[in-house]
């Protein structure tokens, strides 16, 4: 059996402690190996599950660690393509958080180094990995609601008494839209294999930061519609409505955590069918997806041009609100 890849985290984040620190614990082929932070406490939440993690002082000494073989960057948004740059520079592979760049154009740079280096590195969009999308995708291509028209989203929490938090604030990338938008976008554009012709926007703004859009786009067969949202009750859900059926994804973005992945297909005569994945981990298949290309040199299932893409959409939205 092939040595396990060996990975770095880049910062203590809440996010990487609760979800993919432990998805590289748990997933074949991989190690935690190593957590950069200052922080005794906040070190003290990883190695809870894993006890014998290396720790540094600095972001730069866990690059310069050659036990390492792939890090993770869950930074604010605004850091992610400078430690990207970085990390491949330093011979590592890169998953970084999304959105990887604050503008579609900043993904640029990561795509030349990455093919400069013949590193892997993409962005950490987890949820085409998950067997809810694949499924949507295989029947959306089949044609199970017949002649594509409507392609709605939405996403939203509250986090309007933390205003603190980086999605708070303009200078760490904040907004509905990078945190959650790429979600809505992408998701669209994953399942119908198109990009938007126009997009148009309604999208109000507090302390420099989206908070409510509501973004629609024409696609060439298709119209979307996408509600993303910091200051609504929390909520989530992604249809694709035909002449001919609707297919729902009910809990289509943090599935396992805010509820369980269902996929619901409506068809004439009031047929309704049900699929359901109870038990599958989106991060835990993204890094062993991620651990197939770099082992076999395979394309990654989701690469830097597809985040770029949505990026690209978002810059679009951004600019039409």
């Amino acid at each position: 059996m092939a040595d396990p890849i060996r990975w770095g985290v880049l910062g203590a984040a809440k996010f990487a402690r609760e979800q993919m620190a432990p998805a590289i614990h748990m997933a074949r082929g991989a190690e935690l190996a190593a957590l950069a932070t200052t922080s005794p406490e906040k070190a003290a939440g990883f190695q809870a599950f894993c006890p014998g993690l290396t720790l540094h002082g600095s972001y730069a000494a866990l690059l310069a660690d050659p036990g390492i073989d792939a890090v993770y960057i869950p930074l604010p948004n605004h850091l992610h393509v400078d430690w990207t740059l970085k990390a491949l520079d330093a011979g590592k592979h890169v998953l970084c958080e999304k959105p990887l760049a604050l503008r579609a154009d900043g993904f640029d740079a990561v795509i030349a180094k990455r093919d400069a280096t013949g590193l892997v590195a993409a962005e950490a969009y987890m949820i085409v990995h998950h067997p809810q999308w694949q499924r949507a995708k295989e029947l959306y291509e089949d044609g199970a609601i017949g002649q594509p028209a409507l392609v709605d989203g939405v996403f939203s929490y509250d986090n309007r008494a933390d205003p603190g938090n980086i999605r708070n604030r303009p200078e760490t990338g904040g907004g509905s839209l990078p945190d959650i938008g790429v979600y809505t976008f992408g998701g669209a554009r994953f399942v119908t294999g198109e990009e938007p012709q126009a997009v148009q926007a309604s999208i109000r703004h507090e302390n420099g930061v989206d908070v409510f859009a509501h973004v629609t786009a024409d696609f060439p067969s298709v119209r979307f519609s996408s509600v993303t949202s910091m200051r609504m009750f929390p909520r989530q859900y992604m249809a694709f409505h035909g002449e001919a059926g609707v297919l729902a994804l009910t809990c289509p973005f943090n599935a396992g955590v805010f509820g369980q992945a269902e996929l619901r297909l409506e068809r004439p005569g009031l047929s309704v069918t049900v699929e359901r994945w109870p038990a599958v981990n989106q991060y835990v298949l993204q890094v062993e997806a991620f651990g197939q290309s770099v082992r076999t040199g395979a394309p990654y299932p989701c690469p830097l041009e597809f985040s770029r893409g949505t990026q690209a959409m978002i810059d679009s939205a951004l600019a039409a609100g």
